[in-house]
């Protein structure tokens, strides 16, 4: 295991629409597992870790058995057991508790350790990881990042009642005749919208980069136009990828400001023939959103710098 990563050699930034139609695209635990918004504008939101959790789940279904694609963060796993393959394969002649915990006194060493998590875990080479749990394999900064999902207009969560006909206890099955009730919240339609960025240095710096490389970008694009095809649940039963678009740097710094970039993706509201900005309003007698056909989603591509590449999937 060589201390010198390789990688990326240009910058990315994307923009990602997706949808949820009749669902729950994100509870929060904290409010009853209501959907999640924003207060102050009763935008939607879906955090970061959820998308992280269904490109990972993707990327698990994808790549089972393919070499350098484990997963570090899934159900189940253990960790500082992880780590221990780590330093088993770097050194294995250090065995003791406090050691372990410690970590390398010698950096390379150290690099050695992290280098290899990032070999064999793809979502440490992707997202990165700090692993310094008990076991010590050090901490390493992912080159992907990904911004909260927000919606594009106001979402109105609904509570639903449900039944259950089958009791939990005999004593409820007496008590209720075997009847339960319950609530779940859903969103009758909802259209998100979320920001992520790939840096170049990150994968490839000599020292410090992950080794996250043109294929495992590829594996990236691929995970986020498919994760929701086999995310099905009670909650989840109608979500998908609405469209992903790429902008792709000449260079690992990059040619344009990403926020720039991202002004040139523009959301419309469709009505009576004609298109407006959501929050127009003269949407304000339009009926509420229902689908995807609702919307319009355009791009400006005059002017663009030099350099820029744009990529729609």
């Amino acid at each position: 295991m060589t201390s010198e990563a390789t990688g990326l050699a240009r910058r990315h930034e994307f923009v990602l629409f997706f949808d949820v139609v009749n669902g729950n695209p994100n509870g929060d635990p904290d409010a009853g597992n209501m959907p999640r918004l924003d207060p102050e504008t009763n935008l939607g939101l879906v955090s970061d870790v959820a998308l992280k959790r269904k490109i990972r789940n993707y990327v698990a279904l994808a790549r089972p058995d393919a070499p350098g694609h484990e997963i570090y963060m899934r159900d189940g796993a253990t960790l500082n057991t992880e780590h221990k393959r780590a330093w088993a394969a770097v050194m294995p002649e250090v065995t003791k508790a406090e050691d372990l915990k410690k970590g390398p006194k010698d950096d390379a060493k150290a690099r050695d350790l992290t280098r290899w998590m990032c070999a064999n875990f793809w979502d440490i080479r992707t997202f990165g990881a700090v692993m310094t749990t008990g076991v010590n394999a050090g901490q390493v900064r992912g080159p992907v990042q990904i911004g909260f999902a927000r919606s594009v207009e106001p979402i109105l969560p609904l509570e639903i009642s449900i039944t259950r006909l089958a009791a939990t206890t005999e004593a409820d099955a007496e008590a209720k005749g075997g009847r339960t009730m319950g609530r779940k919240h859903i969103v009758p339609y909802g259209l998100y919208r979320a920001h992520g960025f790939v840096s170049a240095p990150l994968a490839s710096h000599p020292t410090k980069g992950t080794g996250f490389s043109d294929a495992d970008l590829d594996l990236l694009f691929e995970a986020l136009a498919n994760m929701f095809e086999h995310d099905r649940s009670a909650a989840r039963g109608e979500m998908a990828t609405r469209k992903l678009v790429i902008f792709r740097h000449g260079s690992a710094l990059g040619n344009a400001q990403a926020s720039a970039l991202f002004d040139r993706v523009e959301t419309w509201r469709l009505f009576k023939g004609d298109q407006y900005r959501p929050g127009d309003e003269r949407l304000d007698n339009a009926p509420p959103p229902r689908s995807f056909a609702d919307y319009a989603i355009t791009l400006d591509r005059d002017g663009l710098p030099d350099g820029i590449e744009i990529i729609e999937r």
